[in-house]
Parts: structure tokens; sequence; C-alpha cells
């Protein structure tokens, strides 16, 4: 069902728990499958995300895109992060079933959340 690129990334992820603290915070879930994902993430001054991290209860689709997306963020602005999409997300997977697509949008939103949070709590 899944590609070597998907599994190497679901038994070895990288990016799991939380950032020590994290200044964005999101959490998105799917009722359909019942997957839910967090993302923090600590963002300094420049709007530049220093480290981001996820916590996911799902299927290994989920695990790999959480562990992926956030590593494709990480050095990035928070400008830059808010382009990345669910099809770069399964490109650098080298794809998905399509079944599992949705996996990849939760990783997509959760980064979205969590970049709302942190302008909220700067904004203040």
């Amino acid at each position: 069902m899944y590609n070597e690129k998907v599994m190497e990334v679901f038994r070895n992820p990288q990016h799991m728990g939380e950032v020590e603290n994290y200044n964005a915070i999101g959490t998105v879930g799917n009722e359909t499958c019942g997957d839910i994902m967090q993302i923090t993430m600590r963002i300094n001054e420049d709007d530049i995300i220093e480290d981001a991290k996820f916590k996911t209860f799902g299927c290994a689709a989920a695990v790999a895109t959480s562990s992926t997306a956030t590593g494709m963020i990480i050095g990035k602005s928070v400008d830059e992060a808010l382009k990345l999409t669910n099809k770069e997300v399964v490109t650098e997977l080298e794809g998905l079933p399509p079944q599992k697509i949705h996996c990849s949008v939760l990783a997509e939103d959760a980064i979205r959340v969590a970049i709302d949070d942190y302008r909220k709590r700067k904004n203040g």
C-alpha cells in the first residue's frame, strides 16, 4: 500500500514531540479517519521558524506527512511556510495512496493553524 519512502519516514520519523518554549501550536483532526495532528513551533522575532515538532495519532501516512512537513518548514519564514502545499509534501514522500491524501492535507492545515496561533499571540 505504501511506497518505501513513506515506510522509511514512518519507521524513523524526525521532529517528533513538542517544541520546548513553543510560541505557536496547531491541532487539527479528521473525523472520517480519526487522525489527529498537532504541530508546535518556535518562531523568532524575524518570523523564521527555528524549530517545529509534531504529535500525531493516526496511520503511517499521517505520521510520515507530519514528519515530512515539519522538516520542510524549519528554517523558513512564516510566509514561506504558509505556501507549503499538501501536494509538495506528497511529492517529497514520492506519493501516497489516493485514500491517504487527506493526511497530507492535515499537515498543511496544522501548519496554518499554528501560524494563525503565532500571529494572534504576537499581535495580542
